[in-house]
């Protein structure tokens, strides 16, 4: 007897209902599909793949020593699935349920086609802290405020963290299924990831253990220490969470051991909370990436510049992370380029713009100032921004990257309001007083060769809210 776990964005051991069902019903196989063909999912960005690659080669350790073997297959799964079925015999089917419009069509597909061939499937919550079609609003629609969200979703009875499967004796005759290396997941000719391999460790081990060196200090003062870019006072919990090498229900009851020692904690959890809203946003938008949802904004006169996206620029091909461009901005380097290569002439913007480039990820503070820049100093839609950021993020996730780029463009559900610019010299003096931060990402901002800012940030805010004006 075989049955199958289906892991997709679970890739854990511990927690993972999916996994230890099919460990329950004997002859566990637990299978990953690579899918970039079914209609609507979005193929994953350069940054994702790097982290994919690794984080398939530990999750198969791991399962290994649980007697569980892993399988690789790409393509659209949809069809991929049940072949994989049907050649291995297999009797039932789980997965942990996946929140996107054409994600669940899949889901929907695939569990259609095995109660026709009398195949059992079962899905289970494993992602999110709350299912999104069990929260209203008190008219019967979703919430469009956090904060009467969050007290809904919070006051609620979470379930307790499940143990890893026992081992057990793998099934005979399992597919073999790809060669990881086939899929080319890792950049090449050249490799620019060395700056990501410096800063992370893809796996659930590693995830584990950033959670529990978060609580073991940075927590305390995560009130006051999550906005200085400087200093180690974040998580970095974001591509585990984003990847399921922890769950936001192991992250919600480790919190409870440290809860009552200060506000650090509490402020923590209303992020985990913040994950939750932006999901539940997702669900009931499935194109969040690509669709205002306030649609007066449809008539907003963002520059939507050609060739954007997630196109790498051609001061950056090329390079490695420790050759972060600086110097004097060439001449015919378009703005949106400029911005995506930190060259924008603004020490802040481009500060988080160069750690981006060198490690995957961005402090969320250096993000909301970097994405304020593009989108109301520079004029630029929201959504070229949320593409890159999708292309060169580790954490790159499907829910909080259109979200929080809506949040910040103010097209978004509780959105700051347009009005609301972020100044980076402000913010660099509140923020970065010491310049710890930008001297170690942008440090050519002190020296002659250092480009003049693009935009004058004073006129270029005016012009923001005159174009805002335009569609009230």
């Amino acid at each position: 007897m075989v049955s199958i776990a289906w892991l997709r964005d679970d890739l854990r051991t511990a927690d993972n209902p999916a996994l230890l069902a099919a460990a329950h019903e004997g002859g566990a196989v637990a299978l990953y599909v690579l899918d970039e063909e079914s209609p609507g999912i979005r193929p994953l960005g350069a940054a994702a793949r790097w982290w994919l690659h690794h984080a398939l080669e530990t999750l198969r350790e791991d399962l290994g020593s649980l007697g569980i073997p892993l399988v690789l297959l790409r393509g659209a799964a949809r069809r991929a699935v049940p072949e994989f079925i049907s050649g291995t015999g297999a009797d039932a089917i789980f997965w942990n349920r996946r929140y996107g419009g054409p994600e669940r069509e899949v889901d929907a597909a695939v569990k259609e086609w095995a109660a026709d061939n009398d195949v059992h499937a079962e899905s289970f919550q494993a992602s999110l802290l709350h299912e999104p079609w069990t929260v209203r609003t008190g008219g019967g629609g979703p919430y469009r405020v956090f904060t009467p969200f969050w007290r809904t979703v919070s006051a609620m009875d979470f379930r307790t963290p499940l143990e890893a499967p026992a081992p057990s004796v793998p099934p005979d005759n399992v597919p073999a299924g790809d060669d990881l290396a086939d899929w080319n997941l890792l950049p090449a000719h050249p490799d620019w990831s060395a700056g990501l391999a410096d800063a992370w460790t893809p796996g659930e081990a590693a995830g584990q253990s950033a959670l529990e060196d978060f609580l073991a200090g940075p927590v305390q003062d995560y009130d006051d220490g999550r906005d200085l870019p400087a200093k180690p006072g974040t998580s970095r919990l974001s591509p585990y969470l984003r990847w399921g090498h922890v769950s936001p229900f192991q992250v919600w009851h480790a919190l409870s051991r440290v809860r009552g020692d200060g506000p650090g904690p509490d402020v923590f959890g209303t992020e985990i909370g913040w994950r939750e809203f932006c999901w539940h946003q997702l669900f009931h938008n499935p194109d969040l990436a690509t669709r205002n949802l306030r649609p007066a904004f449809d008539a907003f006169p963002w520059e939507y510049p050609q060739d954007a996206g997630p196109q790498t620029p051609p001061v950056l091909r090329g390079r490695n992370p420790d050759q972060s461009p600086s110097g004097s901005r060439p001449e015919d380097l378009a703005p949106l380029d400029a911005w995506k290569a930190g060259l924008t002439g603004i020490p802040l913007v481009d500060a988080g713009q160069r750690q981006l480039w060198h490690m995957g990820w961005m402090h969320n503070r250096v993000r909301m100032v970097a994405a304020s820049f593009l989108i109301k100093n520079l004029g630029i839609h929201w959504r070229t921004g949320e593409e890159w950021f999708w292309e060169t993020l580790v954490d790159a996730d499907p829910a909080s990257n259109p979200a929080n780029w809506q949040w910040v463009a103010g097209s978004g559900a509780d959105a700051a309001p347009f009005f609301r610019i972020f100044n980076p010299e402000t913010q660099a003096k509140r923020f970065d007083p010491n310049g710890g931060y930008i001297s170690r990402w942008a440090p050519d901002a002190l020296t002659p060769a250092y480009p003049e800012p693009l935009v004058d940030l004073k006129e270029s805010r005016r012009h923001a809210l005159d174009a805002y004006e335009s569609i009230r």
